[in-house]
Formats: structure tokens, C-alpha cells, sequence
């Protein structure tokens, strides 16, 4: 049966049952991925998916279920399925459904062209991008990664109490990697690239500075040991901001998982440092008109001018701290319970270029990428101890690949430290929440490199 009718006799079931109030979350998409190694195709994937995730208030407590299959059986499965989750919950918090908002942001989201660019074109597109690597520097013979993918995806959601949401999205993702030799010396490089627009995608570009990187790496050398400034580049940033985004959830502040509880109003960061988190920017794929209740998206700043103004909360952690929710519900997938999380969450770039920060630095180290986020980074403490490379900046101008060094600060110290952030906006790559920074330069930072760097 079609998606509107299961859920009315859905709801109609679970009325019967004794739900108060239900909700059914549906989410169907489509994923494509292809990836090739010397002009071969060595791994190819396409499928559709469909299920449904439905909700419901029994005796006051919110049981989950979900399926794949919407027919009778299926009914009578996520009826009695949510009830026997909802019997099992001890929590004594409030539960409730939101009715739904009076208006909702109209956010570029779905791009209808790139449903019409077909697999052989992926591919080529895919070879292409491989045959532009290997033929940029006779230094690269082979590419370790070269792989297209792209998805759309469709949300809709509906309850007893007058919500009835719905979106939908799309995006074509490009990455390569290419290994760099000379010699005995081995380095790789990789970049990532996303859009909505294939017409737009710099290839180009893209292969040049992942092949620049991978070279550039063949002679890199270690630095010296010691306390010293630093600029971060947009990607590296990016992740350190992602690694450690849970300071800003609510639920985990309100479980003592976060140092940042109850500091709201507080200066936590550099007065150059404003976090925004933005679930209406076009053509990203965390961006969202509602949140995962239902509840309108809106722009905030969640660090202004180095101030905190607001933990990011649902409807649960808002009632609980006797706020309002800042549309930052999470669930995903159809099948998750709701919890927090940012959508497109970011440093706020300047108009100041990177060469200016280098300049006004002097000397320093510009750090690209850095590794072991998982295992060398205390998400709540804020401490972390990670392997990194980059380019030393000498006199202000960026001069010379740096490897085999580690940098250890903490988070909260580095967000103080911040003397200034660049132009140069950078994501990672999407997924249901997106993380950015442009570059920042901070004024020291504990490096552990060769003793006789």
C-alpha cells in the first residue's frame, strides 16, 4: 500500500491499541557509488532504500519500532513492537509529539539536474578524474582512491497532532587520492570535493592540489619540539571542530558529558571566534527546513564574539532547562530514537586571506590534516594528542612539507588561543551533520617533532 494510507491505518492501529500520540518518520533514497583503478571499474553499487520509523506515546512512555515493508503484518508488527519498547522504559522524563510549526524556510536543498546525469557518466567522470591525476606529475604512477558517489534522500513526517512535513535532497560527491614516489620516499594525498551541480565540479582543481599535497609530502621533514604558533587549515580545523561538537549538545550537558553546561553567557573562545550553526544553507546536505521532531530550522550563533549563547537542543533538553528549542532534533535515520546534534556547524570565516594570517605569524607551522582523531582526542576533557603534517611558514611565507610531528593542546584553550581565522570557508564531507572552518592562526601550540629538526 501507498506511504498515506499505511500510516492512517497505522495510527488507526495504534489508537486501539492505547497510544495517546504517534508519529511515523519515513525516509526512502536512493545511493550510488563507483570507483575505479587504472581505468578499471573495481567496485560499483547502486540501490534504493525505504523504511519507516514510528513513535508512540504508551502510558506516558515514547516506544520506538520500525520496518521495511509497509503492508498489513507490517501494522500489526510496529504497533505491538512500539508498545513492548514503551513498557520497557524506566525514564520518568516528559514525553510529548509537536504539533508542528506555523511556518517553515523554503532551503535549497534538491537540485532535479543531477538526477538526469546517468551512470556512464559518473563513470567517466570517475576515469577522468583518475587519468587527470596520473598524468600531473611523473611523480605519481598510481592512485590509491578514485571514487564518484552520489545519493538522494526523502523525509517526510507525520502525527497525531497536525504535523505533516516532508523534504528532500540530493548531492554528488568526487575523491581521489594519488600516491606520490621518488625514490624510496612514498606519500599520499587526498581531497574531497561535493555538489549539487556537476557542471561545477573543478576537477581540475580538485586533482591539482591532491596531487601537489601527495609531492609535495615526498620531502617532508620533521620540526623542532616546542610550544609554537600555528596556523590550522579550514579542513584540519573542521575536523577538530567536528571531533569535538558534543560540548555543544544539551542532552550530553545535562548528562555531565560536557564541560560546557550551564555556561551559557560565558567567554569561551577568542573574541575573532563566532560558531554558527546553519541549517539553511543551499546545496549542503545537512541543511533542512525541520528539524528530526518536526520543529522549524533556524540560523543561530552558537558562539558570538567568543561568547556561548546557546547549547543546541530538542524538545526534551529544552523543557528540561526552560528554553526553547533550537530546532537541533536528530535522528539519522528512520529507524533512530531522537537526540541532538548540529547541521551545518562552523567557525565563521573573515575577509582576511591566509597569506595575511601567515605573514602577520612569521614563523610557524601550517597544519593540514591530522590523524588518530578517534583514539588520540578525549571528546569531553578537550585534550588531544594527535599526528599531523603541513608546511612550515618561515617569514610569512608557507615553505616546505613538515611530517612526523605531533600537536597536543586542548580544545577549549585552543578556541581562546585563536588570533585570528581566514576567508577560507571549508567543509567536510557531508553527512547528517557538516562541520567547516576557515583557516585559524593560534598563537602556540605544543608540537612533539625530531630532536634534531
Amino acid at each position: 500500500m501507498n506511504r498515506e494510507e499505511f500510516i492512517q491505518k497505522l495510527f488507526a492501529k495504534a489508537r486501539e491499541a492505547g497510544f495517546q500520540d504517534c508519529e511515523a518518520c519515513y525516509a526512502a533514497g536512493s545511493d550510488f557509488s563507483c570507483e575505479v583503478f587504472k581505468g578499471e571499474v573495481i567496485s560499483y553499487s547502486s540501490a534504493d532504500s525505504m523504511g519507516l520509523g514510528f513513535r508512540g506515546l504508551f502510558h506516558g512512555k515514547m516506544g520506538y519500532a520500525s520496518t521495511q515493508v509497509l503492508d498489513e503484518d507490517a501494522i500489526d508488527f510496529l504497533v505491538e513492537g512500539a508498545k513492548t519498547n514503551a513498557q520497557l522504559i524506566e525514564s520518568e522524563d516528559e514525553e510529548f509529539l509537536y504539533p508542528g510549526s506555523g511556518e517553515y524556510a523554503q532551503v535549497e536543498t534538491y537540485h532535479p539536474a543531477l538526477e538526469k546525469v546517468t551512470a556512464a557518466e559518473k563513470l567517466e567522470l570517475c576515469r577522468r578524474m583518475e587519468q587527470l591525476t596520473l598524468g600531473m606529475s611523473d611523480k605519481v604512477p598510481q592512485v590509491e582512491g578514485c571514487e564518484i558517489m552520489s545519493e538522494m534522500h526523502e523525509t517526510a513526517i507525520v502525527n497525531t497532532r497536525g504535523l505533516n512535513v516532508s523534504g528532500k535532497g540530493n548531492l554528488l560527491g568526487a575523491y581521489i587520492a594519488p600516491l606520490a614516489k621518488d625514490g624510496d620516499k612514498v606519500n599520499s594525498g587526498y581531497k574531497f570535493a561535493f555538489t549539487q551541480d556537476v557542471s561545477a565540479l573543478d576537477v581540475e582543481s580538485l586533482v591539482q592540489n591532491a596531487v601537489r599535497e601527495a609531492v609535495d609530502g615526498l620531502n617532508a621533514v620533521s620540526a623542532p619540539s616546542g610550544d609554537t604558533p600555528v596556523c590550522i587549515r579550514g579542513d584540519a580545523m573542521a575536523d577538530l571542530l567536528s571531533t569535538f561538537s558534543g560540548v555543544f549538545s544539551a542532552k550530553n550537558a545535562q548528562k555531565d558529558l560536557s564541560l560546557l553546561k550551564g555556561r551559557e553567557g560565558e567567554v569561551i573562545a577568542a573574541e575573532c571566534v563566532t560558531i554558527l550553526d546553519d541549517p539553511h544553507m543551499p546545496h549542503m546536505a545537512a541543511s533542512a527546513a525541520f528539524d528530526g521532531e518536526g520543529v522549524a530550522t533556524r540560523v543561530k550563533k552558537v558562539v558570538d564574539g567568543g561568547k556561548l549563547t546557546t547549547l543546541l537542543h530538542n524538545l526534551k533538553t529544552a523543557k528540561r532547562q526552560g528554553v526553547e528549542t533550537t530546532g537541533n532534533a536528530s535522528r539519522p535515520s528512520y529507524s533512530s530514537s531522537v537526540g541532538v546534534a548540529p547541521t551545518n556547524f562552523y567557525v565563521q570565516p573573515s575577509e582576511t586571506a591566509p597569506q595575511t594570517l601567515f605573514q602577520e605569524m612569521g614563523d610557524g607551522l601550517l597544519i593540514t590534516s591530522v590523524q588518530g582523531l578517534h583514539a588520540g582526542a578525549n571528546a569531553i576533557s578537550g585534550d588531544f594528542s594527535l599526528a599531523a603534517k603541513g608546511y612550515f611558514v618561515r617569514e610569512g611565507k608557507v615553505s616546505g612539507a613538515a611530517n612526523g610531528i605531533t600537536i597536543a593542546g586542548n580544545f577549549f584553550d585552543l578556541l581562546k588561543n585563536i588570533t585570528a581565522v581566514a576567508n577560507d570557508l571549508t567543509f567536510t564531507p557531508p553527512s547528517s551533520s557538516t562541520f567547516g572552518s576557515p583557516t585559524v592562526w593560534v598563537s602556540s601550540l605544543a608540537v612533539a617533532g625530531s630532536a634534531d629538526a
